[in-house]
């Protein structure tokens, strides 16, 4: 199986930082955000992992190179202009694909957490599956009140919480993704949310709580606090 990073964004909510710097390579503890989750896919075991750019992306080419010292294969979607989440997807699923599954994941390159990667599996092959996605949910942070998807008992997310089942959790950016979610769609696709929306409705998205940390690294203010708080567990 193989992974995606999402690191096309302008990160405008970041600037100044983001006008000379893609917001993926911006350093928290001592490196770039988005190594962290290289690191992290290698531990999981990921060995081939994609990665889309737009803004400033040669940054993000000449940084990671081929991934070698990584003990990955790094493959770049380039797409000149930034393109919604969906849309960028679909663009990489080319680079997506491999003989054995139609799942990959998918991380957000402006994320940080101790997510355990192991967790998230696709069914088991060779059954048909009754979902399209797995999404890794977290408690709602201060700036996101409000969440995203309610996660039910029996592990199915749903927009909308239906009796007393407790508020809605936060979305943290990583999933397990199966190719025909996007089938009929084009890398004019939009955000990848009103996709998730629309299996969401059908009952075929799945939710996977995660108690641990898990930062939407959205803002300068957010990022200066996860550089101290990672500056404070090295000591």
């Amino acid at each position: 199986m193989k992974a995606m990073i999402l690191a096309a964004g302008k990160g405008e909510r970041m600037r100044p930082l983001t006008l000379t710097t893609p917001k993926p390579l911006l350093n928290a503890g001592g490196k770039p955000l988005i190594e962290y989750h290289l690191e992290r896919l290698h531990r999981a075991g990921f060995r081939d992992v994609v990665i889309n750019h737009a803004w400033l992306g040669e940054q993000i080419e000449y940084t990671l190179g081929n991934g070698e010292r990584f003990g990955l294969s790094l493959h770049y979607s380039r797409e000149g202009e930034p393109l919604e989440t969906a849309g960028g997807i679909v663009r990489a699923l080319p680079l997506l694909g491999t003989a054995d599954t139609d799942w990959f994941m998918v991380i957000n390159g402006d994320i940080w957490t101790d997510f355990d990667l192991t967790r998230l599996q696709p069914p088991a092959s060779g059954e048909p599956s009754a979902v399209d996605a797995i999404l890794v949910m977290a408690d709602n942070p201060v700036h996101h009140r409000q969440g995203d998807f309610c996660l039910n008992d029996n592990g199915t997310l749903y927009e909308e919480c239906a009796g007393k089942e407790g508020e809605k959790l936060t979305f943290t950016g990583i999933s397990l993704l199966h190719r025909k979610l996007f089938d009929g769609l084009s890398d004019q696709a939009g955000k990848l949310a009103p996709v998730l929306q629309a299996a969401m409705a059908k009952g075929r998205v799945a939710g996977l709580y995660h108690p641990g940390l898990w930062v939407d690294v959205g803002t300068p203010e957010r990022l200066r606090t996860l550089d101290q708080q990672l500056a404070i567990q090295e000591l």
